[in-house]
């Protein structure tokens, strides 16, 4: 190398809106990445006793043709491994530094740098921006140093807050496209390969995405902090469906109960997200999802499933219908309403009542079963037997059932204390016939189509018969 070389940056007056911490920030960068292409010692930060700060990495040592704005073919075949990918980063920042009366010094093996402006070759009434290109002054150093007169503390505190590795967030936990962060300020941060490219003002967790794509690389700008967030929004989406850690689950669920009172967090609005909170959590622990609305109308199974050591989690009904039907990782159903309903009614033991330990009026009154059946043109073929137990099952919503048709049983139970009246056991006989025959649920158009036929049936026998 001559004894001095000046190299043209083509740079007049760019990025006018760049403090110093942003110029701070590309050095930092460009010397993170080296570190993680080398796989070199840590970079290095610190102020020497003449007050000059010093960044330095430990990796090949830059040389002066890194300063063209060029890709890096290096860079761009490590996408996710790296910060940025042009030279144009450090030309601002030398731009940045010169405009701010930072004095600069790059040292590598490769040769010492400085910038100073002259004119540019061949208009000389044109001043523009040079790196002056000197010998090495340690032609056996590792990696590269640069060193940096005028910068002040907040300087460098403000530039490490662009980068995940000099926060104090905690991991809570790590997956194959992102990072997932304790939020410890008042907004959440989003990284890309560790380097801070957005805020979020309403988001439980802060991310670090390890794994871009397409249309985050597109989005990753000159300035790359006004990243917006549809450019990292499926990703965010992929890092939570593939978390399982309970610190996250745990406090995804806490948030989908806090909807209720306008108090959660956007990843929950994510409705796919919510599901897998609670998938996750009905794998793990014991507890049973209801809706506002359900709680109010069910206080007597909800106090059930409390006593039974059941911990009731609150949810918007979207997610109560996204969850509907689904089972967890376990392969288990997700227990709502109506799955906790049919656990306690699978387990239910009946207390049967012989007809012979029946007191005479409650035979008087079961022995009209047939002529009642009658009524609606005899015993369904279904129907295998007809049973009187001291207790029943109760419904969804917590009442004892007065009767109850069991198809896969074949057979129509009702409870003892119908049988003191004719026609409270005619009623719920005939109800319950009318579930038999139409194989339909309570409140649904076809039984109440059924019960319809059924009284008209009885209505025409009484006429013909009058």
């Amino acid at each position: 190398m001559d004894e001095m070389k000046n190299f043209d940056l083509n740079i007049e007056k760019v990025l006018e809106d760049w403090k110093v911490y942003h110029a701070l920030r590309e050095i930092i960068a460009n010397a993170i990445d080296e570190q993680s292409l080398t796989k070199t010692n840590d970079v290095e930060i610190f102020k020497d006793e003449n007050g000059n700060y010093h960044i330095r990495d430990f990796g090949r040592g830059i040389k002066y043709q890194h300063l063209t704005q060029n890709e890096n073919e290096e860079k761009n075949n490590n996408p996710d491994l790296v910060i940025g990918k042009f030279g144009v980063g450090l030309k601002d920042a030398l731009a940045t530094f010169e405009r701010n009366g930072i004095d600069v010094l790059i040292k590598s093996k490769h040769g010492d740098i400085t910038v100073d402006k002259s004119t540019k070759h061949g208009f000389d009434d044109i001043l523009t921006l040079h790196a002056v290109i000197k010998k090495p002054s340690d032609n056996i150093m590792e990696g590269t140093e640069v060193i940096l007169s005028g910068i002040t503390d907040y300087d460098i505190k403000q530039s490490q807050n662009f980068f995940l590795k000099y926060s104090k967030n905690n991991l809570l936990e790590s997956t194959e496209y992102g990072e997932i962060y304790d939020n410890k300020g008042e907004k959440s941060k989003i990284y890309i390969n560790g380097l801070l490219v957005a805020t979020e003002e309403n988001f439980l967790f802060s991310y670090n995405i390890t794994k871009t794509n397409s249309k985050i690389r597109k989005a990753l700008n000159r300035e790359r902090t006004n990243v917006g967030r549809q450019a990292y929004t499926d990703r965010i989406k992929q890092i939570l469906l593939i978390s399982k850690s309970e610190r996250v689950i745990d406090r995804l669920v806490n948030d989908i109960e806090e909807d209720e009172r306008g108090h959660s967090h956007d990843e929950i609005k994510w409705v796919e997200i919510s599901k897998h909170a609670c998938t996750h959590l009905n794998s793990r622990k014991n507890v049973i999802f209801l809706t506002s609305e359900q709680i109010q109308n069910n206080f007597s199974t909800v106090d059930d499933a409390r006593s039974e050591g059941i911990k009731v989690v609150t949810i918007p009904n979207t997610v109560a219908n996204k969850i509907k039907d689904s089972k967890d990782f376990e392969g288990n159903q997700i227990r709502g309403l109506e799955t906790y309903f049919e656990e306690k009614n699978s387990n239910y033991e009946y207390t049967f009542i012989d007809e012979k330990d029946l007191s005479d009026e409650e035979k008087e009154i079961f022995s009209k079963t047939e002529k009642i059946i009658n009524l609606i043109g005899g015993r369904p073929s279904i129907l295998r037997e007809i049973l009187i137990s001291e207790t029943m099952k109760r419904d969804i919503r917590g009442y004892d059932t007065k009767g109850l048709w069991e198809p896969d049983e074949k057979r129509i139970i009702i409870r003892r204390d119908q049988l003191k009246h004719l026609e409270s056991y005619a009623g719920v006989l005939l109800h319950e016939l009318a579930h038999a025959r139409s194989g339909a649920d309570d409140v649904s158009r076809h039984f109440e189509l059924e019960l319809s036929a059924l009284l008209g049936i009885i209505a025409e026998k009484i006429i013909r018969n009058s």
